[in-house]
């Protein structure tokens, strides 16, 4: 089975966020959930982007490196849209990087270098999300899924954020359970 390594949003590790690394877990997978804000969890979206903003993406990106230090080198790096900072920089950065999974989020391929050869991406997103349409990530994901060798998008409809986080107002069940499907397939295809 898959190591994977998750990497929550902006409102920190909620119970939505356990609750995903649970699945993963009941489906046979190894799942590391680091607090990449010690602890701070948000009620609000602004809120823990404020947050975000004033330790610096900087900070999130080298806690995210701090927390895969002690880790093997071929884990699968995933994030939720924050998260998608350290997800995409691991992957895209350490050697040996499994795979990525990137939700509701995807940050140009550019700012880290290159695509690695052999690692599988998927990104997941709302096709009417303002965060993910509007502000750059669809643009990035069809980038990455035009250069990289195994690469997937998917679009569900509708226009919340983090759909896939069950504790939050965006949650829709629907496509959190296709997401779900989705991401344990493409894990029992990686591990």
């Amino acid at each position: 089975m898959a190591e994977v390594l998750l990497f929550h949003h902006a409102q920190g590790l909620t119970s939505g966020v356990r609750e995903f690394a649970e699945t993963l877990r009941r489906a046979g997978h190894t799942v590391h959930v680091p607090d990449l804000y010690e602890g701070r969890v948000y009620d609000d979206r602004q809120e823990g982007s404020a947050y975000a903003r004033e330790i610096g993406f900087d900070v999130i990106i080298e806690r995210g490196r701090a927390a895969a230090a002690g880790l093997p080198g071929e884990l699968v790096y995933a994030g939720f849209s924050l998260g998608v900072l350290p997800a995409q920089m691991l992957a895209q950065t350490r050697a040996g990087a499994g795979a990525a999974l990137l939700f509701h989020s995807c940050i140009p391929v550019s700012e880290f270098g290159a695509w690695p050869e052999g690692v599988p991406v998927q990104i997941h997103g709302m096709d009417a999300d303002e965060l993910f349409v509007e502000e750059g990530d669809l643009d990035a994901a069809r980038e990455l899924v035009g250069t990289a060798a195994d690469a997937e998008l998917f679009l569900y409809p509708g226009d919340g954020h983090l759909f896939a986080d069950s504790s939050l107002p965006d949650y829709d069940e629907g496509a959190a359970a296709l997401l779900t499907e989705r991401v344990l397939g493409f894990l029992d295809r990686v591990k």
